[in-house]
């Protein structure tokens, strides 16, 4: 196995390739620790606001933008945020009905697979 670091588009992938399969196999890439600023959350939730269900971000992305607010009542399947991810959007759904406790995420926002992007009770 080889570890590669390549940088696409501004951002810094450490890359482990696997040889002698008779093919390229690649690890998914795993970014490189580096600063990045901290946004604060759309709602600031009170400490102990958060929620008893979590909706957590699938894979890493760009948010591009929040669906719900804290205290909004949601129904099971609505859309809570849109996550960019290789060029597409994905929605973001609650995983059932109830009060969104806390949003995690800003616009514009990076993250990583299972961030914590909302709560909800």
């Amino acid at each position: 196995m080889k570890n590669y670091t390549i940088t696409v588009n501004g951002n810094v992938y450490e890359v482990t390739v696997e040889e002698g399969t008779g093919s390229a196999a690649a690890a998914a890439p795993k970014a490189a620790p580096k600063a990045a600023p901290k946004a604060a959350p759309k709602a600031a939730a009170p400490a102990g606001a958060q929620g008893a269900v979590k909706i957590s971000a699938p894979m890493p992305g760009k948010i591009l933008g929040v669906k719900a607010n804290a205290g909004d009542a949601v129904k099971k399947g609505q859309v809570i945020v849109v996550l960019e991810a290789m060029k597409m959007e994905n929605d973001i759904v609650a995983p059932q009905d109830g009060t969104v406790a806390s949003i995690n995420v800003t616009a514009g926002q990076s993250v990583e697979s299972g961030a914590v992007l909302a709560t909800m009770n």
